[in-house]
This record gives C-alpha cells, sequence and structure tokens, in this order.
C-alpha cells in the first residue's frame, strides 16, 4: 500500500465521531461573516447596514483574482458591519446579520435530484471554472485556496490528473469521512467536473485505510460508472493530507521547492469537500455557504459531525453536543496538530472550518521545555527534509538569512517536528515566526 516517502508521524487517531452521521446544525440568531475567508485578497463587502438578504445572496465581491467573494448562509437583515475575531485570533472585517426566517434565493436547485455530466454534456471547461469562481467555492481542507486559480495554471505548466485529497490524515476530525459515505454521487460528478475543468483525463481519489467503508463504497462507485477515476487506498501516516506528501503518495512525483507548485508536476489537488461544493455550484447553483463540521473531544458528551451554515458561532455547535467540559483545557479550531487554539468559542464558522476539537487540560497541557539532546527525531519525522532543530534555534535568536538559506519557506506547518521532540521544545511555534518573518522578508525585496 503507497504512501510518501520522507518523514511523517503516526499520532493517535482518536476518531470519536465517526459513526455519527451528519447532523443540520440549527441556524444562529446572528450570523457573522469575516471578509478574508480565503487566501489571497480578502472580499469586499457590498451590503450596508438595514439590507435585506437570503440564503445565497452575495454580500462580499472577491477582492482580486485570487481571492472569492462571500455569501450569506440566512436570511434576515444586515445588522451592521465592523470587526470580529476569527480563528487568526486577530480583529477582521464582517458582516453581521440578524437571522429572520429561512429564505433561499430562488435561482438555487434545492431538490435532491443527481445532476451529472451527462445530463449537462454542453458544459464547457471555461463556464465551469467561471461557475466555480462564481460560487466563491474554495479549497475546503483548510488552507483555503481559491479554487478556480487552481484550475488556471500558469502559462508552461500543463496538469496530467486531478488528484483529491480524501485521506483527513489530522486526528479527531471525521467530516469528510462522513460526507464520502453520506455524499458519494455527489462528491465523483464533483471529480468530474474538476477534470473537465481543468482538461484532464485522469482523477485519483486518495484515502487512508483506516476508512475502509469509504474506500469499498467508492471504489464500487468508480467502477460502475467512474473508469477514469481512481481510489488509490493509502497507509495511515501524517502529514498525508499534505499537497506534496499526496502527490508523492499517489503518482510518485515530488513537487520541488517554492515558487514550483503541484501543476508543475502534472497535479491539480483538491479537497473531497471541496469536489462536494464544486458540484453544488456548478450543477445546484448553489454559493458556499455551508460546510460540514466535526465537534469533537475525549470529555465531550457527544462528538458529533454538523452541517453548519457560515457565520454561525461554534459555541452554538458546541452547547449542540452537550457544552463545554468542566475539563476543558483549550478550544482548537481545527485538529490538534496544525489547528490554533481559539480565543473565545465565539468565533464564527468559516470556510475552513473543518473542525472543532476540545482538548482536556491534561491533553492540553505542554511539558516543560528542555535543551535539544540532538537526538535529530524531529530530522527524521520532517516530511519536507528539513532540518526543524535547526530552523527553530535560528528562528529564536532571529537569523533571518540564515532560515532563508535553510529553505524555512518550504515548512508546511505540520507539527511532526514539535510531536516527536522528547525535549517538549516549541519548534512549530519559533518555526512558524521565522517562516512568517522571511516571506515578508521576501515579499519586501521583490518590491523593490
Amino acid at each position: 500500500m503507497q504512501t510518501f516517502r520522507i518523514g511523517g508521524v503516526h499520532p493517535a487517531e482518536n476518531k470519536l465521531s465517526a459513526d455519527q452521521p451528519i447532523k443540520v446544525a440549527e441556524l444562529p440568531k446572528v450570523a457573522v461573516y469575516p471578509m478574508g475567508q480565503h487566501i489571497g485578497a480578502p472580499a469586499k463587502c457590498i451590503v450596508q447596514k438595514g439590507d435585506k438578504v437570503k440564503v445565497g445572496t452575495m454580500i462580499a465581491e472577491a477582492g482580486g483574482f485570487v481571492s472569492a467573494p462571500i455569501f450569506s448562509g440566512v436570511s434576515g437583515t444586515v445588522l451592521k458591519v465592523d470587526t470580529v475575531i476569527d480563528a487568526s485570533g486577530y480583529a477582521k472585517p464582517a458582516v453581521y446579520i440578524t437571522v429572520e426566517g429561512d429564505e433561499w434565493e430562488p435561482s438555487i436547485d434545492r431538490s435532491e435530484t443527481l445532476v451529472t455530466l451527462k445530463d449537462k454534456p454542453e458544459l464547457t471547461p471555461e463556464e465551469i471554472v467561471n461557475k466555480i469562481k462564481a460560487a466563491g467555492v474554495v479549497g475546503m481542507g483548510g488552507a483555503c485556496f481559491p479554487t478556480h486559480v487552481k484550475l488556471c495554471p500558469p502559462p508552461g505548466a500543463k496538469p496530467e490528473w486531478v488528484i483529491i485529497n480524501a485521506v483527513e490524515c489530522e486526528p479527531y476530525l471525521t467530516a469528510d469521512h462522513r460526507l464520502m459515505l453520506e455524499k458519494a454521487d455527489e462528491i465523483l460528478v464533483g471529480v468530474d467536473l474538476l477534470m473537465k475543468g481543468g482538461k484532464v483525463n485522469k482523477g485519483y481519489i486518495g484515502i487512508e485505510e483506516n476508512k475502509p467503508d469509504a474506500i469499498k463504497l467508492l471504489t464500487e462507485k468508480c467502477k460502475a460508472q467512474y473508469p477514469n477515476i481512481e481510489v488509490v487506498p493509502l497507509k495511515t501516516k501524517y502529514p498525508q493530507g499534505g499537497e506534496k506528501q499526496l502527490i508523492d503518495a499517489v503518482v510518485r512525483r515530488q513537487v520541488p521547492a517554492p515558487p514550483a507548485i503541484p501543476v508543475n508536476v502534472g497535479a491539480i489537488v483538491q479537497n473531497v469537500g471541496t469536489a462536494y461544493a464544486v458540484y453544488e455550484a456548478v450543477m445546484k447553483n448553489k454559493p458556499l455557504f455551508e460546510r460540514i463540521v466535526t465537534v469533537t473531544g475525549k470529555s465531550l458528551k457527544q462528538p458529533s459531525n454538523f452541517l453548519a451554515r457560515m457565520g454561525t458561532p461554534m459555541s452554538q455547535l458546541i452547547d449542540a453536543c452537550g457544552g463545554l467540559p468542566e475539563d476543558t483545557g483549550k478550544v482548537i479550531g481545527g485538529g490538534p496538530m496544525m489547528g490554533k487554539a481559539l480565543v473565545n468559542t465565539e468565533v464564527p464558522i468559516c470556510k475552513g472550518s473543518s473542525g472543532i476539537l476540545i482538548m482536556n487540560d491534561k491533553e492540553a497541557r505542554r511539558g516543560e521545555p528542555q535543551p535539544c539532546i540532538r537526538c535529530a527525531k524531529c530530522v527524521g519525522a520532517c516530511p519536507m527534509g528539513l532540518e526543524p532543530y535547526l530552523l527553530a534555534t535560528a528562528s529564536g535568536k532571529q537569523m533571518w538569512e540564515r532560515v532563508e538559506a535553510e529553505d524555512i519557506t518550504s515548512c508546511i506547518e505540520c507539527g511532526s517536528c514539535q510531536f516527536t521532540c522528547p525535549s517538549n521544545r516549541p519548534m512549530l511555534d519559533l518555526i512558524r515566526l521565522g517562516k512568517q518573518t522571511v516571506m515578508g522578508i521576501i515579499r519586501a525585496r521583490q518590491a523593490k
């Protein structure tokens, strides 16, 4: 069974909500929409206080080519345009909407009827890409890169395959797993659309072996209806959901260091949730305004998977699972490896909100940092072939030229180094600081 060839770790899976069917979350009383829900330029607000909106109404337009519009997931009245603390911990411009009923834009097809490319053979690649762009679809795995940009490769780059990231390698998270089990047909139409939009004839779906039911279901459907789409079972190893690691695991090609991107080796990589969003955008004329979110934790009464509208406060989903446990140590937006601790639970669900993890005191408490013992475990674990101990130490000493020379921009911030460190060094924190600083230096240098 295949996997990526450099580094990787095996954290405990803790897929506590894997058997929980997707539940529709209740509507919030007030929905909040940050303008920066994707990589690239923030969206530009186009509504003002007092405006009436419906479910699916655009409330912010794309701020550039690498950007995406934002749509209301509720109907009601714009309460105010202000700021909100999002999952990053920073205040961002946001639209507040008071919820009144649940009236949808009439252009959205709300039927359960499956629509395939055989039903709409007239769709051109350009029309597919434009519909994806207009619907505000971005990568649903967490990175939130606008999907239409990946389908428009730079000159000289020719895609050969679409690779679907369905590995969900982060411990605890099960949103993608449940989506595959409950919406397999729609996902496969989405993959077909991504292939036609990207002008390729071959698609792969990478799924880790800890999801045998999803592997079996999608394999059977592909063999029966989609011979040009292949399900690739993969060994369970973190961080297999990283673009470069998934490409290596599935097609055995390695993406060079930045500025190289996956399409330079022939791959367009999309999350399985993105494939579903593409189906809804193109075939149902439905903008991206809701997503599947896992709410989980060892002390939580009922770990669950929700279909939640964007703008819903995370506290509402936590309450639906029985509320915050008494022994709560941290609330993490995302999974335990790459997620970040939230400053409060009123943070709204956004396009990249794949999970909410409630960590108890014991799990959340970091060990006391000790001096590096030169064991090199972090080097062996790094999936990018870097030297994390060196990058962390040099970043801590603000040796920016050194860390740039040591290729810190190639770090994918997966946390494998910190996970393996027996000295409890805050390696990822230091490397993130160094990477952010170096990327700022590079941008300033290029601007001259």
